[in-house]
């Protein structure tokens, strides 16, 4: 961008007094597009042993009671992102009725039997409808429109169903938070998501005097629908004596980054306007980075179970914050020793020791021609960070992020969860590392966001704005680049102290499509 380009930019942005997005921020934006961004460089994948652990059952134990005593203190709150409408747990569905105005069984089953993907996941879907947990408010819906659902079933009239499960004159839920679906039955009814998330949190993260604290993101379009539903099922555990600290938050359009044109110019829309788009997950980091918390549990909202199933997530999700607290309180320790005069060579050999058999890192020989206070102040910058444990289950058939070592710019090598497009899979070396992985990332963390002093990290100067994601997009049908941020628990943790455990494979079972309901995991009543 020229000088002519930058001034007529900042007045564009000055006349507009809405505008939340400076001259400076869309020029830093520009330069990543016209810079590109590098893949990240595998190293070797997260291992047992190799950069991922096993907790032992002694450590367990004491780890589930100092989790206990911070939940008695009131330390802990849950942490959901919830912002994403449930479209794509619908998409084969809704593709289905985009590409048929009426299809015969016959058809359908025929098509299906060819391998047809929409065909396949409809006839799973129309045949297992009464074991969803929406079917019943579906059915009570129907007979409100004057028609039987059983009736519709009969005639294997998939198409009407479909349409009155996703269309606003039926359930809507294709335009519904994905948190307000009906995931699960019980004999007294049925539950959303958001209202599982809420009796795993009572029974995980509630401190003594029964207190709640639970966050959610949210779109802004659904503030109204969600409270709503809140306020429905929220009176029925207050009368049991829980009281809750909900909040809400929203990805701020402040998040939001610049389009270009594929050459690198500011694309603007068919009415001249620049185009900003929401910069992806990444964007939440604001909201984790205004929540002032103390320890803070992430788990994402589709990732629920029903309660025979839950007593392991329970477990697991209070070792894991147990052993963030206790590396913390042992951090806290040494950062309130290395900030004094002088430590004599035993400590320092043991803060060495600490870091090399927590976090794999062994500093002792790049640190030996270093005076003694350049040590120990290398080693408190080392140390005065934020913290996150991660959960990591064993790899199956699941798209998404895994744990890698991974070797930056500056030639350091650390732990980092990466996704498969942030990798040059047209690298046969670095295609094998990938291939190689052994454990996925749930998203299953606890977090340590406060300093030893008490105060909040800015937690924006622990990302690393190199690793977000350039991917393309169309607008007014014409082509265009758009920036995604560095993902919350992708590059917006990268400078992060981090420590990966295995956890359980019943720990995580996502919904992603809305036939995962008839999953066992997600069928209430075990079979």
């Amino acid at each position: 961008m020229n000088n002519k380009e930058l001034e007529n930019l900042k007045k564009e942005l000055s006349d507009n007094t809405d505008s939340i997005h400076s001259p400076e921020k869309i020029i830093s934006q520009i330069k990543i597009y016209e810079k590109g961004i590098s893949p990240l460089k595998l190293v070797r994948p997260c291992t047992i042993g190799d950069g991922i652990k096993l907790i032992s059952d002694d450590d367990k134990e004491y780890f589930l009671k100092t989790f206990q005593a911070a939940l008695d203190d009131g330390r802990i709150i849950k942490f959901v992102p919830a912002s994403g409408a449930a479209t794509r747990m619908f998409k084969k569905l809704l593709s289905l009725r985009a590409r048929f105005g009426k299809i015969e069984s016959a058809k359908l089953k025929k098509l299906a039997s060819n391998g047809d993907e929409d065909c396949i996941a409809a006839l799973e879907f129309f045949n297992n409808l009464n074991r969803f947990a929406f079917f019943k408010t579906l059915a009570n819906l129907t007979e409100d429109n004057g028609e039987k659902l059983s009736e519709l079933i009969t005639e294997e009239n998939i198409l009407e169903i479909i349409r009155l499960l996703v269309d606003s004159e039926g359930l809507n839920y294709s335009n519904l938070p994905k948190g307000s679906i009906q995931f699960h039955s019980y004999p007294d009814g049925s539950r959303t998501a958001f209202e599982e998330h809420i009796i795993e949190a009572i029974n995980y993260s509630s401190s003594k005097d029964k207190k709640v604290k639970v966050h959610f993101t949210i779109s802004i379009e659904h503030e109204k629908q969600i409270k709503k539903l809140f306020n429905s099922f929220l009176q029925y555990y207050q009368k049991k004596g829980w009281k809750f600290e909900i909040g809400f938050s929203f990805q701020s359009p402040a998040t939001d980054t610049i389009s270009v044109t594929i050459d690198n110019k500011l694309f603007r829309d068919e009415n001249g306007n620049l185009l900003f788009r929401p910069g992806g997950h990444g964007a939440l980091l604001k909201n984790l980075n205004e929540l002032k918390a103390d320890i803070i549990s992430i788990k994402n909202i589709d990732n629920i179970v029903p309660d025979y199933l839950k007593q392991e997530t329970y477990i697991y999700k209070k070792i894991i914050g147990g052993y963030l607290i206790s590396l913390q309180t042992k951090i806290f320790n040494y950062l309130r020793l290395l900030e004094k005069e002088k430590l004599n060579e035993n400590v320092i050999n043991e803060i060495f020791d600490f870091i090399k058999k927590e976090f794999e890192f062994s500093l002792q020989e790049k640190n030996k021609s270093k005076s003694q206070p350049e040590i120990q102040k290398y080693l408190f910058n080392f140390l005065n960070r934020p913290i996150r444990i991660c959960g990591m289950v064993r790899r199956e058939d699941h798209p998404g992020g895994s744990p890698f070592w991974v070797q930056g710019e500056d030639g350091e090598i650390t732990k980092q969860i990466v996704e498969t497009a942030q990798v040059d899979l047209s690298n046969p070396a670095q295609l094998k590392i990938m291939n190689d992985g052994t454990h996925f990332n749930p998203v299953d963390l606890a977090c340590a966001v406060r300093d030893f002093r008490g105060n909040q990290f800015d937690l924006e100067k622990f990302s690393n704005p190199d690793t977000g994601l350039i991917t393309k997009k169309s607008k007014d049908g014409q082509e265009l680049k758009a920036l995604e941020l560095p993902g919350l628990w992708n590059g917006g943790m990268y400078y992060w102290l981090t420590v990966f455990v295995e956890v359980p494979k019943i720990t995580f079972n996502p919904v992603k499509e809305v036939n995962d309901l008839l999953k066992p995991e997600h069928q209430s009543l075990k079979k």
